[in-house]
């Protein structure tokens, strides 16, 4: 997976309240640009670390998932070229269950 550090890992962090939020909220939480932001919820989504949540299928809402509370969590070790991220993430993941 490819990220956008720091931006992709604040939204994260932004969300690992467990609740739900949209781009606005999350633009004004982190001081960023809400287009921007609205960029990056739907490839943080393709790669489940977030997912769309209703009431309405297109609301804009977005909770973070139990990989991007792991991503979330590693993010020091992305920036490291030493280590395999993906398979970081996987093994952390199967730690959990």
């Amino acid at each position: 997976m490819r990220l956008t550090a720091p931006t992709d890992f604040e939204i994260l962090q932004a969300l690992s309240d467990g609740k739900r939020n949209n781009a606005s909220n999350l633009s004004h939480i982190l001081d960023k640009n809400r287009s921007y932001i609205n960029t990056r919820l739907p490839v943080l989504a393709d790669y489940g670390l977030v997912e769309r949540v209703g009431p309405a299928p297109n609301s804009g809402l977005y909770v973070i998932t139990g990989k991007g509370i792991v991503v979330a969590e590693l993010d020091k070790e992305y920036a490291d070229d030493d280590v395999d991220f993906d398979a970081l993430v996987e093994e952390r993941l199967e730690d959990r269950d």
